[in-house]
């Protein structure tokens, strides 16, 4: 019950997604098979059995869940519905999130966020349509995956010291509360696996962080 209280609290379901973006499911199928809309981050599988006066009642569903930013993706996907547009919109808004953040002094001398940015947004954008990035962030959105990217390798960048200084424990502060303010909170069978637990609560936990 936890697992379908959380996915209904943070996520919609298929039909709610349908309801609020007035498209019907063929449509959703399609932007899918196009590779211009994430799939669904979780699935669930219930078999169902009710008991009352009028007897006894077997039903089976799946249900879909997607992360509630996917509404506003929609709307990118239909004003568009071009393949090669839409991912122009992923990659832009990529970009200028990965650079107002290093405005911001988040910064990493990865190849990833610097000399091989564009080869790193082809494989994000495989992922956020495969449904990762709808599940471990909050929005499933370009934004909150380059606040998470770029957190992580700041995080992996400063904790492969054994000392840090001053300056190093703010900067990583800095960055674990980015990678918290951006991550999801994970289904609860998830957490002591989860990005968030390894990279947050335990960084924290190590080196005496405020949260």
């Amino acid at each position: 019950m936890e697992l379908i209280k959380y996915l209904n609290k943070y996520f919609f379901t298929q039909q709610e997604l349908l309801d609020i973006t007035k498209i019907t499911e063929q449509d959703l199928l399609k932007y899918q098979e196009d590779g211009l809309m994430p799939k669904c981050s979780y699935k669930l599988s219930l078999n169902i059995k009710s008991d009352s006066f009028f007897g006894l009642h077997d039903d089976e569903q799946e249900i879909e869940y997607y992360a509630k930013g996917y509404s506003s993706w929609l709307a990118i996907i239909q004003s568009l519905n071009s393949t090669e547009a839409i991912y122009s919109v992923f990659a832009n808004r990529y970009k200028v999130a990965i650079e107002r953040l290093k405005e911001q002094g988040y910064y990493s001398t990865n190849s990833k966020v610097t000399s091989e940015l564009n080869e790193h947004i082809k494989e994000e954008w495989s992922h956020f349509l495969n449904g990762i990035y709808g599940l471990c962030t909050k929005s499933g959105l370009p934004e909150d995956i380059a606040a998470k990217e770029l957190s992580i390798l700041v995080i992996n960048e400063l904790s492969e010291h054994n000392e840090l200084t001053p300056e190093q424990l703010n900067k990583l502060t800095l960055a674990v509360d980015l990678l918290d303010s951006a991550s999801s909170l994970f289904a609860p069978h998830e957490r002591l696996k989860s990005s968030r637990h390894r990279l947050v609560n335990e960084v924290r936990r190590k080196y005496q962080l405020k949260s």
